[in-house]
C-alpha cells in the first residue's frame, strides 16, 4: 500500500506534467510536431487513466485515486514510443489498449509468487512494448511526413519493425538487469529479509523513522496525533487542592 495517497496524486501530477518536456520536447524545437506529441501525450493519459478506473469499477465496484495514478502513468509509458508518428485520435486507442494489458498483467502477476512490489514490469515494461507495437499500427506519413505509415496506412512490414524493436530492448534489458542482479547480490544484496522488512527500513537501514511511536516497528494501526506526539518528558506534579475559606 502506498505510505500517503495525496503523495501519490502529487508525484503523479508532477510525472504527468514533466513528461510533456519529455515528449514534446524531443522534437528540439518549438513547432508542430512538438505541439503534436504534447497533445498525444496528454490525450493517451487521460484516456488510460479513465479505463484503468472503468475496470477498476468493474472488477471491484471502487474508483481509487491510486489506481487512477497508476493508469495514467501506464498511458504516459504506452504513448511515448507513438507520440510523434501518430494522430491524435489513434492516441485514445493507444492509452486505453496499454491500460487494458498493464491491468490484465498485473492481475496476472498477483496470482503468482513473483515479487515486483511496484509492478514496474507490469506498468512500464508491458505498457512501453505494447505502445511500440501500436506505434507499428497507427503510425502516418499524414501525422509526421519524415516517419513512417503503419499497419493502418497500408505498412504492413512496419509491423516487423517494431517486434524487432522490441525484442531487442528486451534483451538488453535483461542481459543487463542479470548483469547487475549478480553485483548487487555478490555485495549488497538484493532484498531486505523478512524481519527488516517487517521493521521496516527507515529503521534497520537508516536508524531513523519518520513519525513518532516506532510506527514502522510492529504492523499495527497508527497513533492518534495526540498519543504520537511528546509533549515533555518531566512528569507532571499533582494538582494541589485549593481551600476556599
Amino acid at each position: 500500500m502506498p505510505h500517503s495517497v495525496p503523495l501519490v496524486l502529487l508525484g503523479a501530477g508532477l510525472l504527468w506534467f514533466g513528461w510533456f518536456g519529455f515528449n514534446a520536447g524531443s522534437a528540439l524545437a518549438a513547432n508542430g510536431l512538438a505541439a503534436l506529441a504534447f497533445t498525444n501525450t496528454n490525450t493517451a493519459a487521460a484516456t488510460a487513466l479513465v479505463t484503468w478506473v472503468a475496470l477498476d469499477l468493474v472488477r471491484t465496484g471502487k474508483a481509487t485515486a491510486v489506481g487512477a495514478a497508476t493508469g495514467l502513468v501506464v498511458g504516459l509509458v504506452g504513448i511515448t514510443p507513438a507520440a510523434g508518428y501518430i494522430t491524435v485520435p489513434a492516441s485514445l486507442a493507444v492509452g486505453a489498449l496499454s491500460a487494458l494489458v498493464s491491468y490484465t498483467g498485473i492481475q496476472i502477476r498477483a496470482t503468482t509468487r513473483l515479487d515486483d512490489s511496484l509492478d514496474v514490469f507490469s506498468c512500464h515494461g508491458l505498457a512501453g512494448m505494447a505502445g511500440a507495437l501500436l506505434t507499428g499500427v497507427f503510425a502516418t506519413k499524414v501525422a509526421n511526413p519524415a516517419g513512417g505509415d503503419g499497419w493502418i496506412a497500408g505498412n504492413f512490414a512496419q509491423m516487423g519493425i517494431q517486434l524487432v524493436a522490441v525484442l531487442a530492448a528486451i534483451a538488453i534489458a535483461a542481459v543487463g538487469t542479470a548483469v547487475i542482479m549478480m553485483v548487487v547480490n555478490a555485495t549488497l544484496g538484493a532484498k531486505a529479509g523478512v524481519k527488516e522488512q517487517l521493521t521496516g527500513l527507515d529503521l534497520s537501514e537508516h536508524g531513523e523513522e519518520a513519525y513518532f511511536g516506532e510506527q514502522g516497528a510492529i504492523p499495527t494501526p497508527g497513533l492518534a496525533l495526540g498519543e504520537g506526539v511528546i509533549v515533555s518528558s518531566v512528569p507532571a506534579e499533582p494538582a494541589r487542592a485549593v481551600v476556599v475559606g
